[in-house]
């Protein structure tokens, strides 16, 4: 069996529609390939020329043919007849037979019959008379058709990933208020195995109306770990010395023949504050990246990762509070039903997602698991694993 990569380029409307969440849970649940890229794509004219050269699906019959390239003219070009930025998601995926398992299992055909199967079932519409005369498309998602014609597909995605790809702010209109980007970070957990789950996620989220402008699969390293979390040392060095407290009375209670008094309990605390503060954010760092920081050398932390994470840059009015409000409060328990916590959280540190709690903290947070600006940038992860695999 040979491993392809095979790719969805889920469509502006889609997008637009805020279906992302939907496609994406289709994407990762029913595929039996691993998901390794996602990036942003403001297709340019000279990318969708080159696209149209190439895009002929076999088989076609030919006014369904020109229906599909209207489609692309009239949707991807940055000046299209819907006057909306065309804001696409480049996925990515590895697998055996990864083509033809997308294709025909997860996204499937656009038909006139009534199904919801696949993800152009569900989330496609195509639209024709009783004489055969396509009058409607929308895709939901854009894929290669074959191995070959995908690999040709892939080449322009390598081409312009740089400058029609990446980062998409400040291209979006909005109402009157602060516009503001904010990051969401779906944590390891959800990727643990195929699953909706993060699709799920993301579909919670499009109850802000924000707009999704960056996207970013990848390992956390414990480098990027400490320093993402790094914060969090001195908030439990104060907000957790009353729980070292309390266990050191429960523990050492009647363990002496004098009593040990609060005011013991007390000093205990802050004695030992800094330590379990440590202890306490080893264990974040550890289940983000998927390696115990104390068995990693210095030397290795820059690389050292075995944990998934997708960095969401959401844009909008007051996207920092709209997010954290569907996000919930940190303990699942304790957040409000229908939020993100509530739904997918599973204790303080599995809680389903990271989102940045102050414009500031976006603008640390973005640069380190590197959703900042790219405008020095020479290559990045689409282009590696797309040039990786055309050379083979």
């Amino acid at each position: 069996m040979s491993q392809d990569i095979a790719y969805a380029l889920i469509t502006p409307y889609s997008l637009y529609k805020s279906r992302t969440g939907g496609i994406i849970s289709r994407l990762l649940a029913n595929s039996r390939v691993e998901f390794v890229a996602a990036r942003m794509f403001v297709l340019s004219d000279a990318f969708v020329d080159d696209y149209k050269n190439v895009f002929s699906i076999h088989d076609m019959e030919p006014q369904v043919e020109d229906a599909w390239l209207d489609y692309v003219d009239n949707n991807l070009r940055p000046n299209n007849i819907y006057g909306m930025v065309p804001r696409c998601m480049l996925m990515l995926f590895k697998g055996e037979n990864a083509v033809q398992h997308l294709k025909q299992e997860v996204i499937g055909s656009l038909s006139v019959r009534i199904e919801g199967e696949s993800v152009r079932g569900t989330y496609g519409d195509f639209l024709r008379d009783r004489e055969g005369k396509v009058h409607y498309i929308e895709p939901a998602v854009l894929t290669g058709s074959s191995v070959e014609r995908t690999k040709k597909h892939l080449e322009l995605f390598a081409k312009y990933a740089l400058a029609d790809g990446g980062l998409q702010e400040g291209k979006v209109q909005y109402g009157e208020g602060q516009v503001e980007s904010t990051l969401v970070m779906l944590k390891p957990d959800n990727f643990e195995k195929p699953s909706r789950r993060p699709g799920n996620i993301i579909d919670t989220f499009s109850r802000t109306g924000l707009r999704i402008v960056g996207c970013r699969l990848f390992n956390m390293t414990v480098a990027m770990g400490e320093e993402f979390y790094g914060p969090l040392k001195t908030i439990f060095i104060n907000k957790l010395k009353f729980l070292v407290a309390k266990e050191a009375k429960k523990r050492l209670d009647g363990a002496f023949d004098f009593p040990f008094s609060d005011e013991n309990a007390e000093k205990v605390g802050d004695l030992l504050a800094e330590q379990n503060a440590n202890c306490e954010f080893s264990k974040i760092v550890e289940y983000m990246t998927g390696m115990d920081p104390a068995t990693v050398a210095e030397a290795d932390k820059t690389t050292a990762s075995n944990a998934k994470c997708l960095g969401l840059l959401y844009e909008g009015v007051d996207a920092v509070e709209k997010v954290r409000t569907v996000l919930g409060a940190t303990n699942p328990s304790k957040a409000e039903p229908g939020t993100v916590r509530s739904d997918f959280g599973r204790d303080l540190m599995r809680n389903g997602a990271h989102a940045s709690d102050s414009p500031a903290s976006a603008v640390r947070e973005r640069k380190i698991i590197g959703l900042a600006t790219e405008s020095d940038a020479e290559t990045c992860d689409v282009i590696q694993i797309i040039n990786k695999y055309l050379e083979q």
